[in-house]
C-alpha cells in the first residue's frame, strides 16, 4: 500500500486539502476500496455534488442540504470517500460544509477527504502530501 493510500484510508486524517496535480491521487485509489468522485466546480456547486454523488432525490440544493447529504452517503460504498474537485475559484462556504462532514465521518471511524485540484495553490488550504 503507498504512502498516500494509507493516508487516505486513515479515518484520523480525514480534512479539506488541495493538491496540484490529480495523477498521484487517482494512482493511489487504483483498485482500493475506497469510492472516488470527480467534481468540475465550474457548474453550479449544488448540481457537481449532486451530479457526482447521485444524491437522492430529498437534496435542497442550499448548504444545509449538502452538508445533510455528505453526512449520510447511505446510498455509497462505505468504506471511505474521497472527493476530487477541479474549478474551484475559492473555498469559502463549501470549505466549510466539507470540513464539517470530514469531522463526522471522522468520528464514524470512516475517511472522507476533499480534494481539491489547485495548480496554482491560489486556495488556503494544507497539501494532502508533499510532493517531489
Amino acid at each position: 500500500m503507498s504512502k498516500l493510500l494509507e493516508r487516505l484510508s486513515d479515518p484520523a486524517r480525514s480534512g479539506v486539502y488541495r493538491v496540484t496535480r490529480a495523477d498521484e491521487v487517482l494512482d493511489a485509489l487504483r483498485g482500493s476500496p475506497l469510492a472516488l468522485a470527480r467534481l468540475d466546480l465550474r457548474q453550479p456547486v449544488f448540481e457537481a455534488f449532486s451530479q457526482a454523488l447521485a444524491f437522492p432525490d430529498w437534496f435542497g440544493r442550499n448548504w444545509d442540504a449538502l452538508e445533510d447529504c455528505l453526512t449520510d452517503l447511505s446510498w455509497r460504498p462505505d468504506q471511505g470517500q474521497v472527493l476530487l474537485m477541479e474549478g474551484a475559484r475559492d473555498g469559502g462556504m463549501l470549505v466549510e460544509v466539507l470540513g464539517a462532514a470530514a469531522q463526522f465521518w471522522a468520528g464514524q471511524g470512516r475517511s472522507f477527504f476533499a480534494v481539491f485540484l489547485d495548480p496554482d495553490r491560489r486556495l488556503d488550504l494544507p497539501d494532502l502530501f508533499r510532493e517531489a
